[in-house]
């Protein structure tokens, strides 16, 4: 989603003049023929020299495909696979996604990308008396079994790469019911492909109070996420540390890399201590980074990035598979860089981004639609979005060949000097104890609004021009005119209607006991996770598992068993993840407006 309304936009928004436009763009200016850039740094503040030479940087020194993997993992790209076209959809039920899925399957889409309301995302259910309002409005609605069986009907998910974003702890019960879902259909669980965001500690920042995602719960439950399917789920991506989440709070490139790679440290040391071996389990990670609008940073930024995680995961965790080294990563174009003044120009912002997705090498892409500044997309929007995609795939020649811009001297300069500068972001957070001890002390928050409070000075001044916002305006009368995507207004009280259905038909008999069960295990994790987070709070170093062979089941601590036999047996997500909490310590209800109807 876009940044928050700046004060420019504000004044477009009341009919004001904006105080902010640079006089250098007054359009009667006799001297307009002789323009020149007003900033010449990135747009993370990087000075650019007025021309790169050879002694800037040294050309490539490896292949596609081979160690460090800055040119890519593969070493012919895109002749051997285009990359994932799928759009973040979710809105309404799960009938309404279920259409909208299957409209964006008709038009070209290629993968399937399912994000839910912010009740799913935290962890309650339909009818909790504070989410009414909520239900269905920025993602889709699912609750129990029946929903996920309703958001996936007619979708062939054995056949199909299907991500699943939900960020918080609420991500393995989602999980399970997938799972669920999937093997009442006949299907073989353990050869499903996709991803579920599971990115919990992150979470916090996406707008949710960290109460929806204690540290403790947050690092046990992707944990045991990454454990699962490893064991049970070999082709499922365990995780998508997200970047881009991140890059959305106004923070610059560098630290995208540095907080993506610090925050995928502490999932890597939480699965050393739970006995996997690195090489078991790194293959499978994943991440989910921004494209912003700097086109050659960004592509520097994700090849930086790709070879900074194959050195840490050679040198630093001893990984000796070269699958561990390799850096997967999935693209959403910058909702940050979106504007809602004169808002068809974003389609041009949105094009740029996806193209530096591409020529970095992306394995999946997500283009933002022009629209999403005021609401959810429509489906024309929707559309235009994927039609960009497959321009750059048809049209435009970059899948064509692997790393097109290797080789030049401002592009490999810019890939060492943000290499650098991320390097430098990682040191800080290791000198302060790592990626939980700085999330507990809020250090990330205070580099964020740090990073934000300047970029608004930056636009508000001038020094840094936003097309249509602080220059090149136009009267509002004169904008475009957009009305974006509603869920149905009957999808709310349909929810709650089918979920009180759903409890009255199910034998609470059996939910009860199935509850008790994850609750038991639910105790003993609990006291597992504490050791882990006592181990990781303050260290710099890596754990190393044990040298005893690695066992070759679950622990007895993973949870999603117990929540899969929990779902089946009919139990809502708010319950499952409710007595996992009070297990935990925490609430049964973060909102603490319910009581615990299992203690």
């Amino acid at each position: 989603m876009s940044r928050s309304r700046d004060v420019a936009s504000q004044a477009r928004e009341q009919g004001k003049p904006s105080t902010s436009r640079p006089p250098d763009f007054t359009p009667s200016r006799p001297d307009a023929y002789r323009e020149r850039p007003r900033r010449t740094a990135t747009w993370s503040g990087l000075e650019v020299k007025e021309a790169y030479q050879a002694a800037d940087a040294p050309p490539p020194r490896e292949d596609p495909g081979t160690y460090p993997f800055t040119r890519g993992i593969h070493p012919n790209m895109y002749r051997g696979r285009y990359w994932t076209r799928r759009e973040v959809c979710g809105i309404g039920g799960p009938k309404d996604t279920n259409e909208l899925i299957k409209y964006l399957q008709r038009e070209g889409q290629t993968g399937v990308n399912v994000i839910f309301d912010i009740p799913t995302m935290t962890g309650l259910d339909a009818d909790h008396p504070r989410v009414p309002h909520e239900i269905g409005v920025q993602g889709t609605s699912v609750s129990s079994l029946q929903d996920m069986e309703d958001l996936f009907d007619g979708i062939p998910v054995e056949n199909l790469s299907v991500s699943l974003v939900v960020t918080s702890s609420a991500a393995p019960v989602i999980l399970s019911m997938f799972l669920e879902m999937a093997h009442k259909r006949g299907a073989d669980v353990s050869t499903l492909r996709g991803t579920v965001q599971n990115d919990p500690l992150h979470h916090r920042y996406c707008g949710y109070p960290a109460v929806f995602a204690p540290i403790g719960l947050a690092l046990h439950t992707a944990v045991d996420i990454i454990e699962y399917t490893t064991r049970c789920v070999p082709g499922w991506h365990p995780i998508n540390v997200n970047g881009y989440d991140f890059r959305e709070t106004g923070i610059n490139a560098p630290q995208e890399i540095a907080f993506a790679l610090a925050q995928a440290e502490a999932y890597v040391q939480g699965a050393l201590a739970r006995g996997l071996p690195i090489d078991a389990f790194a293959p499978r990670f994943a991440f989910y980074m921004s494209a912003h609008i700097d086109l050659f940073e960004e592509v520097a930024k994700l090849r930086a990035a790709r070879r900074m995680w194959a050195r840490l995961m050679r040198e630093k965790y001893g990984a000796r598979s070269p699958d561990s080294w390799k850096f997967r990563f999935a693209v959403h174009t910058a909702g940050c860089a979106l504007y809602p003044q004169q808002p068809m120009v974003n389609v041009v912002r949105i094009a740029y981004q996806a193209l530096a997705a591409t020529l970095a090498g992306a394995s999946s892409l997500h283009c933002c639609a022009y629209d999403e500044p005021f609401a959810l997309p429509t489906r024309q929007s929707h559309r235009l979005a994927l039609r960009t995609q497959q321009v750059l795939a048809y049209e435009t020649g970059v899948a064509n060949t692997a790393d097109p811009l290797g080789g030049s001297y401002y592009v490999e300069s810019l890939t060492d000097r943000l290499e650098e500068e991320a390097k430098a972001v990682l040191s800080q957070i290791e000198e302060r104890g790592g990626m939980v001890e700085v999330i507990d002390s809020g250090w990330i928050d205070r580099e964020m609004e740090k990073a934000s409070l300047e970029y608004q000075k930056e636009v508000e001044s001038g020094e840094r021009t936003i097309v249509g916002v602080n220059a090149f305006s136009i009267p509002p009368e004169e904008d475009t005119q957009v009305v974006g995507e509603e869920a149905p207004a009957a999808s709310k009280t349909d929810q709650i209607r089918r979920l009180a259905l759903w409890k009255e038909r199910r034998d609470g008999g059996r939910v009860r006991a199935s509850l008790g069960r994850l609750r038991e295990i639910a105790s003993r994790a609990h006291a597992h996770a504490e050791r882990v987070r006592d181990a990781l709070k303050g260290r710099s170093t890596p754990i190393v598992p044990s040298t005893a062979p690695a066992h070759e089941g679950l622990t007895d601590v993973n949870l999603i068993p117990a929540m899969r036999e929990a779902v089946s047996c009919g139990a809502t997500l708010g319950e499952a993840l409710g007595v996992v909490r009070a297990a935990f310590g925490e609430s049964y209800d973060p909102l603490e407006a319910l009581m615990d109807p299992f203690a």
